[in-house]
């Protein structure tokens, strides 16, 4: 597997833990009556809280992201593109991503913002490595 791949690899796994997370802080999956209510059909609107809000939005956004970056990674790996602003690209994607979920998760604003930018500095050093 190229590092590409793997970078790839890990943003998918990223990408579905933000998920699952985030429906079960949503959902208190960790109490019996957040367990009841996921293995339920889920009709009834559950009570959220600011950090249930909050990875709601980490995870909608990481998804955002993701599309992004897989379109990008998938030109790169289908062309079988060498430029090293891909690869850098994508490592810093993945490493602003890792730190934006949790900095989004304790609700540090201007800071996740600065985080989210480095993630499309990121995408744009391997759009800019693609058109080379």
């Amino acid at each position: 597997m190229t590092p590409l791949m793997t970078i790839v690899l890990y943003m998918t796994i990223l990408t579905w833990v933000t998920i699952i997370a985030a429906s079960t802080i949503r959902a208190k999956g960790w109490t019996l009556h957040g367990l009841n209510y996921s293995l339920s059909n889920r009709e009834e609107p559950l009570d959220t809280n600011p950090l249930a809000h909050r990875a709601d939005r980490t995870a909608s956004n990481t998804q955002e992201n993701f599309v992004l970056f897989l379109g990008l990674a998938s030109v790169a790996m289908a062309s079988a593109a060498t430029s090293p602003l891909i690869l850098q690209g994508a490592e810093l994607f993945l490493l602003a991503r890792l730190v934006f979920v949790p900095v989004y998760y304790v609700g540090i604003k201007y800071v996740r913002t600065l985080v989210w930018l480095a993630g499309v500095v990121g995408l744009i050093m391997m759009l800019m490595g693609l058109m080379a």
